[in-house]
C-alpha cells in the first residue's frame, strides 16, 4: 500500500484575505465550507504552493501578499508522508524572490517536486478542452511534473535556451557555433520534455485502463511530433534512452535549418513549447472539446483521479488532491462516486463548496466553515 501523504499542519501569514490562520488536520481530509468569496479558495492556493510553481492560479508571488499590508507573506506547513516529520516554509519577504525552506534549509522551488506530489481540479480548468493549447501543455506538465521532478528544471532550461535563441535570431547577428551551441541545449532539453511527456501519458492510460468508476474514460494523444515518436517506442518496447539522444541530435539539426524561417517569424516555430494534449471522449468516439459541458467536466475530473492512481502506483505514495468547488457540479450519484474514489486511493483531499451538505460521504474529513471578518478570513473548525 502507498504511504499516504497529507498536511497534518498548516499556517499562514499575511496571505491572501488570510491574516493569520492555522489549522490542524491530523491527515484528515479537509471540507471547507462558506459563501462565496469568504477566501476557500485562498486556503487551497497556499496548499498548492508546496509544491513548484506559482500555484492552482498561476499568480505572481507579490500577489499573494494581503492587501493593504502588502509587506510579505509566509506558509508553514508539517507535513507526514515517506519523509516523517517534513516541514516546508515558503514564502516572501517585501521585495525579491519567493523563498522555500525544507526541513530548516533553503532550497530552490523546484526540490518541492521530490517530497510533495499533488492533483488539483479548480472552475477555471473547466474550458481545458475549448481554449489555447498552452493550457493543455500546462495541465499535461504539471501531471508529468508528478511522475519525473526533473521535469520542472528541464523546462525552465529549455525556456532559458530558447529565448536566448530567439533574441539572436531577431537581432540579425550571430556568431553559429554560438547559435549551434544554444541550440544543442534547447534540443537536449526538448528531448527529455517529450520523454517525460509521453511516459506519463502512457502511466495515465494504464490507471484509467485498470479503474471501475462511473466517470468517463478518455482517449489521449500528445499532438507534438517528438511526443508522438517517445509515445509508440514505449508501445514497442524500444530502448528510450538511445531515441532522446536520436531525437536531441533531430532536432538540433531541425532548428539549425529554421533560423531564417524563425527569425523572420520572431519566435521559435517547432518544438515541445507548441504540442498540444488532445482528448476523446472513449465511450462516445467524440471529441472532447465538442462534448457537453457536463462531459467535459467529467473527463477532466476522471483524468485527475486516473493521475492520483497512477502517481499512488508509480511513488509509493498518494498525492494531496485539491478539488476546488468540484462537488457543486456533480449529482449526488456522481458525489457519492467521487467520494468512493478518494477513499479507494487513500489520498487526503482539500475540497471547498458552498455548505457541508455537500460533503456528506466524504468519510473522517475535518469539517471547517470559512467566514469573512473585519480582520481577516476565519476559521472555525467543527
Amino acid at each position: 500500500m502507498p504511504t499516504r501523504l497529507s498536511v497534518t499542519t498548516l499556517r499562514l501569514a499575511q496571505f491572501r484575505s488570510y491574516r493569520f490562520a492555522e489549522i490542524e488536520t491530523d491527515g484528515r481530509s479537509v471540507a471547507l465550507h462558506g459563501p462565496n468569496g469568504a477566501g476557500k479558495t485562498n486556503l487551497l492556493e497556499a496548499v498548492s504552493l508546496l509544491v513548484p510553481g506559482r500555484g492552482l492560479r498561476s499568480a505572481s508571488s507579490e500577489d499573494f501578499a494581503r492587501r493593504p499590508e502588502g509587506a510579505g507573506w509566509r506558509i508553514r506547513a508539517a507535513l507526514f508522508g515517506p519523509d516523517p516529520g517534513l516541514e516546508v516554509v515558503t514564502g516572501l519577504e517585501g521585495e525579491g524572490s519567493r523563498q522555500v525552506e525544507i526541513d530548516g534549509k533553503s532550497t530552490t522551488q523546484s526540490r518541492l517536486g521530490h517530497h510533495i506530489r499533488q492533483v488539483w481540479l479548480t472552475p477555471a480548468m473547466d474550458r481545458l478542452w475549448v481554449e489555447g493549447a498552452s493550457e493543455r501543455r500546462r495541465f499535461l506538465d504539471r501531471m508529468t511534473l508528478g511522475f519525473t521532478p526533473e521535469h520542472a528544471e528541464t523546462s525552465i532550461a529549455y525556456e532559458k535556451a530558447m529565448r536566448a535563441r530567439n533574441r539572436l535570431l531577431k537581432e540579425g547577428q550571430w556568431h553559429d557555433a554560438w547559435l549551434s551551441g544554444i541550440e544543442a541545449q534547447m534540443a537536449r532539453a526538448g528531448a527529455k520534455i517529450a520523454h517525460a511527456r509521453a511516459m506519463s501519458l502512457t502511466r495515465l492510460l494504464a490507471a484509467q485502463s485498470g479503474a471501475e468508476t462511473l466517470f468517463p474514460r478518455a482517449d489521449l494523444a500528445i499532438l507534438g511530433p517528438m511526443e508522438t515518436r517517445f509515445s509508440e517506442a514505449l508501445r514497442a518496447g524500444e530502448v528510450l534512452e538511445i531515441l532522446e539522444e536520436d531525437e536531441a541530435a533531430g532536432f538540433a539539426e531541425r532548428l539549425g535549418h529554421a533560423r531564417g524561417q524563425d527569425a523572420i517569424a520572431g519566435r521559435t516555430l517547432e518544438g515541445p513549447h507548441r504540442s498540444d494534449l488532445d482528448a476523446v471522449y472513449a465511450a462516445k468516439a467524440m471529441p472532447a472539446r465538442a462534448c457537453s459541458t457536463g462531459e467535459q467536466k467529467a473527463l477532466l475530473l476522471s483524468l485527475c483521479l486516473a493521475n492520483a492512481r497512477a502517481l499512488s502506483t508509480e511513488t509509493d505514495a498518494t498525492p494531496i488532491l485539491l478539488m476546488d468547488e468540484v462537488a457543486a457540479h456533480l449529482d449526488a450519484d456522481r458525489r457519492r462516486a467521487l467520494y468512493t474514489e478518494i477513499a479507494a486511493i487513500g489520498a487526503q483531499a482539500w475540497m471547498t463548496g458552498t455548505g457541508p451538505e455537500l460533503f456528506e460521504g466524504l468519510d473522517g474529513a475535518m469539517q471547517v466553515a470559512v467566514t469573512e471578518g473585519v480582520d481577516g478570513t476565519r476559521l472555525d473548525i467543527a
